[in-house]
């Protein structure tokens, strides 16, 4: 019965709000962070607790209330199951006017529109304020991973292949391709956006393009809400290996193989000649030491006395 008095109270509330004019605040949080809805009114003098009702709602009907403040105390009874546990008051605060309430724990869908309302009691409780705080939800819980050519290194002009993945994203994200050399944006040959089972989303893109001899690819993830990029690049340094490689390939063929094997047979044959031609001059010149020694001793006998 009291859980049925409190909906409809809130609805009441809500109904008598919506004729007030109100300037709709915005607050953006991350997943698993503490966000802070504000709503405050500056009095005269120090609130008497007691004499307050502090209401939290949403326009959720099946699951509408949030927190409330009632008559100097909190009241969890019919506080929707999805915020058990995960709302605050600053109670040390209420009485200058500071009613803002802590969220904790933020997930995906607590992205929705809140409402402040603000009773005092003088003969009977009256409405003296009234907040909306619209609360953005943002997540960027990976970073985007960017993945070059695969195999043999390429050659100068060739058609390289990069892949870009990212997930856990909230809301959905922005991708661009760059070529850091000149900064200039290049086109996707393929992208995928999906929102996963969580409500995040996650990217799968490529790019296609012909191989420089200095390039850096960048693929950049663009989270609008929270005015963020996250960023990967990939550096390849392309050699043209086809001079090389023809001129290495070249010794596994069979007419190179007959060449060196004649190259060396000459160079054999010449060494032998060489070798001889010495041998032959070194034993001419040892004869012809000979018969000179001969002549000088026949020379000195022959001589008369």
């Amino acid at each position: 019965m009291e859980r049925r008095s409190s909906e409809l109270l809130l609805l009441f509330l809500y109904a008598l709000g919506a004729a007030i004019a109100v300037k709709e605040k915005q607050v953006i949080s991350i997943v698993g962070n503490t966000a802070e809805l504000s709503c405050v009114y500056a009095p005269v003098e120090k609130f008497i607790l007691n004499n307050l009702r502090i209401f939290w709602q949403t326009t959720n009907k099946s699951c509408s209330v949030v927190h409330t403040f009632n008559s100097g105390y909190e009241n969890e009874s019919p506080q929707c199951v999805d915020f058990k546990n995960r709302t605050r008051l600053f109670q040390d605060k209420l009485e200058n006017g500071i009613f803002s309430l802590l969220l904790l724990n933020v997930s995906l869908r607590d992205e929705k529109t809140y409402q402040c309302i603000v009773q005092k009691k003088d003969t009977v409780f009256r409405v003296i304020h009234y907040a909306n705080v619209v609360l953005k939800v943002a997540a960027n819980n990976s970073q985007p991973v960017l993945h070059g050519p695969i195999g043999t290194s390429p050659n100068i002009g060739e058609e390289v292949t990069f892949s870009c993945n990212y997930s856990q994203g909230y809301p959905k994200p922005k991708v661009y391709w760059i070529n850091r050399t000149d900064n200039s944006s290049l086109h996707p040959s393929q992208l995928k956006i999906v929102q996963d089972s969580d409500g995040t989303y996650s990217v799968f893109s490529t790019l296609k393009i012909k191989a420089t001899p200095d390039m850096t690819i960048g693929c950049i993830i663009e989270n609008e809400l929270l005015q963020q990029n996250l960023t990967d690049f990939y550096s390849l340094d392309i050699i043209n290996f086809t001079s090389t490689k023809s001129s290495l390939l070249a010794l596994n063929e069979p007419g190179a193989k007959a060449g060196s094997v004649i190259a060396v047979v000459i160079l054999l044959v010449g060494l032998v000649v060489l070798i001889f031609w010495l041998h032959k001059r070194k034993s001419s010149q040892q004869k012809s030491y000979a018969d000179v020694q001969q002549n000088e001793e026949g020379a000195q006998y022959n001589t008369p006395i």
